[in-house]
């Protein structure tokens, strides 16, 4: 199926969808519903595959720096000392 094919059965411009495949756009709420049912789905599932690409894009981006960051239980235990 084209981008064009899904875009004109969900009711979207062909660009959102587009725009989606490229990963230039998130899925929304409204299209998380429109793929649902167009799919069989749920729309939790498509919201889900949005977050874990934001996840895996966050832990690529800025994921080492995070992970170098002081914990609640790191402090509390130099406190203590």
């Amino acid at each position: 199926m084209t981008a064009e094919a899904l875009a004109y059965q969900i009711r979207v411009p062909t660009a959102q969808v587009a725009e989606l495949l490229d990963g230039q756009a998130p899925i929304t709420g409204d299209f998380a519903l429109r793929l649902a049912h167009f799919f069989g789905t749920i729309p939790e599932f498509w919201l889900n595959l949005q977050k874990l690409y934001e996840l895996r894009a966050a832990q690529e981006e800025v994921g080492a720096l995070v992970d170098s960051l002081p914990t609640l239980k790191g402090l509390e235990a130099s406190s203590v000392e």
